[in-house]
Parts: C-alpha cells; sequence; structure tokens
C-alpha cells in the first residue's frame, strides 16, 4: 500500500530465512483485515510502500538453525504478531506484548501475509503447528486462528462472558460475528448483536445471536436496555475501533458491567470516562494474544462445534486483492480469503 487506497500488487525479492531463528512459510490462505481498511483510509504517502497482511496458514519450507520446534512440511497458523514464547509475558499468555515481538504487515525487511510466502522471526514461538494436511477442509476456519477468531475470543474474555451472562456485540464485521461464536461458546444467555447489514445480521444468528439492534446511538442504547428489561448487558464486545462505538459499549453496560475493546481504537481518549467510574465499568482488552488461544480454540474448530470460516463470503487471486480491498471498504463483503 502506497498512500490510502492505492493498493498494488507488486514483485519482490523472495522471501528467506534471514536470523537463525526465522522460518520461511508458503502462504496457503491469507486474507484482508478490517484493520486493513484504517491505512486503506488514511495512510501518508510512501515512497517504499507498506507490506500487507497479517493472516495467514501456510507450510514451513526452511527453518532457521536455531528453530528447535519447527520442521519443513509443518502445515502451521501464523499469528498476526510474532512473539517468542519465552519472555514473562509470553508465559503470562499475553504474546502480544513479547518483549522481543512485534506485528506483521509493518515492516519491508519481515514482510506482508498477503504474499506468496512470509518470513517469521522467532519461529518457535511464533508459528503453531496444525495436526492436519495443508489442503484441509477446514482451511477457512484455521486461517481464522490467525487473527480474528482469537480476537473475537479475546473480546469475550477480556468483557468476562460467562455462562447465564446477557452479552451485546457491537459491530457485525468478521471479529464481531466471531465474538458471538465466542460468546455462544462460553455459555452466554443471552447476545445481543448491532449491526445493520442483512448478511452479516444472518450469519450472527446463525452463530447464536438473540436479538438484533440496527439503532445507532442513543436509539441504539434506548433498544438494548429494553431487551434487556431497563438494566443493560453485563458483557459488551466492541469490535469497531470508533468513538461513537466505544460510547454506545459504555451506555449499554450494566452496573457492575465489563467491556472488551478489541477494534483498533481511532479516537483520543475511552468516552464516558465518568459513566464508567460511576457505574463500576471494567474496560480492558487490545491486540489479541491469539497465539496463546489456538490450543484452546483448535478442538472445536476440527471438531466442527464452531465455523469461523463462515466469514469468509469470498475467495481471491492475488492480482485480484487491490479489488478486495475494495468490496470489503464498501461493505459489499464481510472477510475476503487470499489464495495465492
Amino acid at each position: 500500500m502506497y498512500r490510502a487506497g492505492d493498493v498494488r500488487v507488486e514483485n519482490v525479492p523472495d522471501a528467506a530465512v534471514v536470523n537463525p531463528t526465522d522460518a520461511l512459510v508458503r502462504v496457503t490462505r491469507a486474507c484482508i483485515c478490517g484493520s486493513d481498511l484504517w491505512p486503506y483510509h488514511d495512510l501518508e504517502p510512501t515512497e517504499k510502500g507498506r507490506p500487507m497482511g497479517h493472516e495467514a496458514i501456510g507450510v514451513v519450507e526452511a527453518v532457521g538453525a536455531q528453530v528447535r520446534r519447527l520442521k519443513k512440511g509443518d502445515f502451521v497458523v501464523m499469528p498476526f504478531a510474532f512473539s517468542d514464547g519465552t519472555c514473562p509475558f509470553c508465559h503470562e499468555g499475553l504474546t502480544t506484548s513479547c518483549v522481543h515481538g512485534g506485528f506483521f504487515g509493518f515492516s519491508p525487511e519481515i514482510g506482508g501475509a498477503q504474499a506468496e510466502a512470509v518470513r517469521i522471526p522467532l519461529a518457535d514461538g511464533t508459528l503453531y503447528v496444525l495436526p492436519v494436511r495443508e489442503d484441509n477442509a477446514l482451511a477457512a476456519s484455521l486461517l481464522t486462528l490467525s487473527d480474528v477468531m482469537g480476537t473475537g475470543h479475546h473480546a469475550a474474555v477480556t468483557a468476562k462472558v460467562a455462562p447465564g451472562k446477557k452479552v451485546a456485540v457491537v459491530g457485525d464485521g468478521a471479529v464481531g460475528l466471531c465474538g458471538v461464536i465466542a460468546a455462544k461458546r462460553l455459555g452466554a444467555e443471552q447476545i445481543i448483536i448491532l449491526g445493520r447489514h442483512p448478511d452479516r445480521i444472518a450469519l450472527a444468528k446463525a452463530f447464536g445471536a438473540t436479538n438484533v439492534v440496527s439503532e445507532r446511538g442513543d436509539e441504539a442504547v434506548e433498544k438494548v436496555h429494553k431487551i434487556t428489561g431497563g438494566f443493560g448487558v453485563h458483557s459488551v464486545l466492541e469490535s469497531v475501533g470508533t468513538e461513537q462505538a466505544m460510547l454506545t459499549a459504555v451506555n449499554i453496560a450494566r452496573p457492575g458491567g465489563a467491556v472488551g475493546r478489541v477494534g483498533v481504537p481511532h479516537y483520543p481518549g475511552i468516552p464516558a470516562w465518568e459513566p464508567t467510574f460511576y457505574k463500576n465499568i471494567t474496560i480492558s482488552g487490545g491486540p489479541a494474544p491469539v497465539r496463546a488461544y489456538i490450543a484452546e480454540l483448535l478442538p472445536d474448530v476440527l471438531e466442527g462445534r464452531i465455523q469461523p470460516g463462515r466469514v469468509f463470503d469470498r475467495v481471491i487471486g492475488m492480482d485480484e486483492v487491490p479489488d478486495g480491498y475494495r468490496a470489503m471498504d464498501k461493505r459489499e463483503v464481510i472477510k475476503v480469503m487470499l489464495k495465492p
């Protein structure tokens, strides 16, 4: 991406092992993320261009001399952040705060996952080896473990979703829809989806949403309170990242409730500080440590209990990536899968 709206497909030098802790992964599936649309709207012009993509599954083609847990031919999930797996934060399950880690899709030296291959730093701590073949029919759902399913789960965990709780999900994008899956999986009694796109609402209902609120702002708050008997919800999963979405999240949370925010924030400060104080609302969340969640979520994917891969409603080739961005930006599709 060279500037806002300017996405190009280019031939670049082949990805390769550079450091002894690296692995080289041939990408079999990648995708476009809702968070990729932020630079698509506001990226300042850059001469070299920014490599894009931070979600992938693929096959290990080569490993560095110090890589011990991986071998050529392994089928792996590439989480959106790389991490060493050994630092204090990795041991605490917060891999996105790894002291030696970072994020894919920012640095030309590392590259992005919307490509035929990608170099993986700190490969032993980053990649998760899958117990299935690369041509597995569950590829779409396995791909969501690199970001959106783990991120939806993180929103639910940080919002303290538990059996019998009332939950609201703000946003009907792929992360919000995976948040519905996560809330259902964790035993929520009632799941309200705040969204207004018919195709997404239909999928949210299939995933377990019990109520739909298509209004916005004060009208949305009023509707949620009406649905919940005037009290609000125990848990809010905020998956958008705008000030209005966060304000809505705070106002629909009941006293003592919690907001799990995973939408990349595009506002200067958390709205409604005073209500959060007087309502004893917990606000948590952030970049999801998806690497730490894969082992928990994978069995449900493999056994078909959850099907997060249904969020993909268009599959494209490499040459179609610019149009994939356009389609996601125009809300013509929920989430685009890339098959190099």
